[in-house]
């Protein structure tokens, strides 16, 4: 009986390392929809995959769900790794939901993409700017938008597309008609004043879904938007053709970004995911797929032919925020923005 039950306590034990280095080789991770995404899931993650023997499922959701989701989730973190922008990622920070990224190779990285205590790191640049459809322009004898004050010109009544306020692109649309108007980040104003008045009739619809987004521009409905040079890449890369235009007074920098979720007991594999995301591989990949430039400072690519990626001298143009107003105000704003803007 004692052995019988020896070989049964053994085989209960192996059943529970099975079970226990199975359970270890899953990982959730949350970042945005759309083309992103799919790139994600088809070019970024496969090979990370298939190296670990891991099961990725990936959560959808713009930056602000996420970090809505991650703080729901407090008490029980089904999330592994969080993919946002830089903006929500303070807020993730300052709200204990991202735990240090061990072992970061900070010498190769630009000084961007690293944060406070190392709680998060940066995995792609973006910039903001505007995204316009060539043929539809062609067609019409117009020349290709230079300005962000472009935005407020009548031919575009009801042509034109904005994400809302709870998407960066949105905000730094609103940002920018601000500090053009003698406000900015601490005198947000005139940045609504101008959207009111000059942009909102232009607008045919805030637009907060990327594949919405991609929807409108393919079927005509909307012909000049505010977007991200690697959302508009990857309509490009459909063979769609549609033009990204950095404004004369500036485009925006977004950093993609990417924290390992605190949670009592983390998921190792959670910290060599960011690793590899932030490795030079990871960022050719993201970079090929994704039209992310890259933050590490040992890999080099090829800027794009059809959306002229934010690297080398544009890069060192891309106007920046002032996270710490914006996050103090971004839930007065947002409220705002729905009572005068979205109403």
């Amino acid at each position: 009986m004692n052995r019988i039950f020896s070989i049964l306590a053994a085989g209960v034990l192996a059943a529970g390392f099975v079970a226990s280095a199975s359970a270890q080789q899953h990982l959730v991770v949350a970042g945005y929809g759309g083309s992103f995404e799919d790139l994600m899931r088809k070019d970024v993650l496969p090979p990370f995959a298939k190296a670990h023997n891991v099961t990725i499922d990936y959560v959808a959701g713009n930056s602000t769900d996420t970090v809505a989701r991650l703080v729901a989730q407090k008490s029980n973190q089904q999330i592994d790794v969080a993919i946002v922008d830089d903006g929500p990622m303070y807020q993730a920070i300052a709200l204990g939901l991202c735990e240090p990224i061990k072992n970061l190779p900070k010498a190769d990285l630009y000084p961007s993409a690293l944060f406070p205590q190392d709680k998060a790191v940066g995995l792609g640049l973006v910039a903001t700017g505007i995204m316009y459809s060539k043929k539809y322009f062609a067609d019409h004898g117009w020349a290709p938008p230079t300005s962000w004050k472009d935005l407020t010109d009548p031919k575009y009544k009801q042509l034109l597309v904005i994400p809302p306020l709870n998407n960066t692109y949105g905000l730094h649309a609103l940002i920018e008609f601000a500090r053009m108007n003698g406000g900015g980040e601490k005198n947000i104003d005139p940045g609504f004043k101008a959207f009111k008045k000059e942009v909102d009739p232009n607008v045919l619809v805030y637009e907060p879904s990327p594949g919405k987004m991609t929807e409108l521009f393919t079927s005509g409905q909307a012909v000049i938007g505010v977007w991200g040079s690697s959302r508009v890449k990857a309509l490009a890369d459909t063979g769609f053709p549609v033009g990204f235009v950095y404004p004369k007074e500036g485009a925006y920098a977004l950093l993609v970004v990417g924290c390992v979720v605190a949670k009592p007991h983390p998921n190792p594999l959670a910290q060599q995911l960011i690793d590899y995301l932030a490795s030079p591989e990871g960022q050719a990949k993201m970079a090929a797929a994704l039209g992310a430039a890259p933050v590490n400072k040992k890999t080099t690519i090829k800027d794009d032919p059809n959306v002229p990626l934010p690297i080398g001298a544009r890069a060192a143009k891309l106007l920046t925020v002032d996270w710490d107003t914006v996050n103090q105000h971004r839930t007065e704003w947002n409220t705002r923005w729905t009572h005068e803007i979205e109403h």
